[in-house]
């Protein structure tokens, strides 16, 4: 018999038994749940201390603080050409407030757009200050003389920040530092002759300025906050200062925010195919994990209660060698008292690892609900995707004193709301339309807010793409 008639006959031949297509109509399979990879560990919305408020708003009052400026400017690029938007030059303190929109533009047309290579000096120490200094792009090392007569890096400035910003209200100011870069840098510089010239003509701003340097120095502490007067040490009848302690005229105000969607289930389905799963308990748990995942990324990056949005200035650092290193975490740990946490995308956890393998460390890891999460000084640092990373592979990480007792980070929400589920969240019904289609309405109600400035650190531009 050729193979031409086999395989005829194996064709022809009846069936004998019942195929698998046909029993798997009968047969009941094991089935998982619905499945969702945008769940993540979601560790800051697990160890943020959550605060109930009512009325929708959280009021932070604090001491009153005189210090000013501490924002960053911001700067358009077309081309290889780069300008600074007119109002960002009041973040400058001798400009704060000033608000005339036509002198502020021609400040910014009289900035000087310069070019420095890495390890040039633009400013030396004991030199005159005669120039502001906008730096566009690129590092800045603040360089010091340290207790044995070496040098010492100060801090380190990045994109955005300013520097000689004292030349426009002092005449006689001079470098307290030596600034000289550690990348490639773009920077706009603004003489002070140039902002002379245009107060001439500008009554407003030859005002403005008058005003700033008759301002009398405030005593304040090393944060910026009014002075309590006290006497200590003292022996036999002195006078005892008379002081009391001054509060904000208008504090921040948190109001929560939301996060909704409206849930969509034909009643079809949820009559007929609810065995063995709950067909409206599966689509209401995808939706809360979805509006989850939102309200952590909210709380990272909304630009009015987000954390790195939040972050004062002088809270902000740079690293030194660009990768995450030990002294950097260092640095950041040595802003605030009592840092409870770290926050960090996996990638620069994972940049991290790399620098301590380089150096020989091994950070120590505690267990937390099963995780083993890695620490660095007793501080945990928690893995965070919402982190954002750039096009350039730099990323950032957050640095966080937590509850409200330690003047710290809490979480806003609002519990007991109608057909809440979860504090601070609800499935309201919202009826059964034309179409025989059921209705849900899923919120979320959150914010968060800062008590004080140092309760927030975030090291900044942080490479995670290095291998050495």
């Amino acid at each position: 018999m050729s193979v031409g008639e086999e395989v005829r006959t194996e064709q022809t031949r009846p069936q004998q038994s019942l195929g698998t297509a046909a029993a798997r109509n009968l047969a009941t399979t094991t089935k998982s749940v619905p499945q969702m990879q945008e769940i993540s560990s979601r560790w800051l919305l697990r160890t943020l201390p959550w605060v109930d408020i009512q009325g929708g708003t959280y009021r932070v009052n604090r001491r009153m603080t005189f210090a000013v400026g501490d924002g960053r400017v911001t700067f358009v690029k077309t081309g290889d050409r780069v300008e600074v938007i007119p109002a960002e030059l009041g973040e400058l303190p001798a400009l704060r407030s000033y608000e005339d929109d036509e002198v502020l533009s021609e400040l910014a047309q009289r900035c000087e757009q310069r070019e420095f290579g890495p390890g040039e000096v633009i400013a030396s120490f004991g030199g005159r200050t005669d120039e502001v200094y906008l730096l566009a792009h690129g590092k800045v090392e603040k360089i010091g003389t340290g207790p044995y007569g070496d040098d010492a890096v100060l801090g380190v400035l990045a994109d955005g920040a300013y520097f000689g910003d004292q030349a426009l209200l002092d005449g006689d100011a001079i470098w307290e530092y030596t600034a000289r870069t550690v990348t490639a840098c773009t920077v706009l510089v603004l003489p002070r002759q140039e902002v002379e010239q245009v107060a001439e003509r500008a009554d407003s701003l030859r005002e403005h300025l008058e005003q700033r340097r008759a301002i009398p120095e405030q005593r304040t502490n090393k944060h910026g906050e009014k002075e309590i007067d006290l006497a200590a040490g003292h022996s036999g009848e002195p006078d005892i200062p008379h002081t009391f302690v001054d509060y904000e005229a208008r504090p921040r105000e948190y109001e929560l925010s939301v996060a909704q969607t409206v849930l969509r289930i034909h009643s079809r389905v949820a009559d007929l195919y609810n065995q063995p799963m709950n067909q409206t308990e599966q689509q209401i748990r995808l939706t809360v994990e979805a509006l989850k995942e939102r309200q952590e990324h909210e709380l990272i990056n909304n630009r009015e209660f987000g954390l790195l949005h939040n972050c004062e200035y002088d809270q902000r650092i740079q690293p030194h060698e660009g990768v995450p290193g030990p002294d950097d975490l260092d640095e950041l740990l040595s802003r605030r008292r009592g840092t409870k946490l770290l926050l960090a995308h996996p990638r620069a956890i994972a940049a991290i690892g790399r620098e301590f393998n380089r150096r020989g460390l091994v950070p120590e890891t505690i267990d937390v609900a099963g995780n083993r999460i890695p620490t660095w000084r007793g501080v945990p640092i928690y893995p965070c995707n919402k982190i954002p990373v750039t096009e350039a592979r730099t990323s950032s990480i957050i640095a966080m004193r937590t509850g409200e007792q330690d003047q710290g980070v809490i979480g806003l929400r609002a519990t007991g709301i109608p057909d809440e589920i979860e504090p601070s969240l609800s499935v309201r019904f919202m009826g059964i339309n034309e179409q025989a289609i059921i209705k849900y309405l899923v919120t979320a109600y959150y914010s968060a807010a800062v008590l004080v400035p140092d309760a927030l650190g975030v090291l900044e531009n942080v490479e995670i793409g290095r291998w050495q």
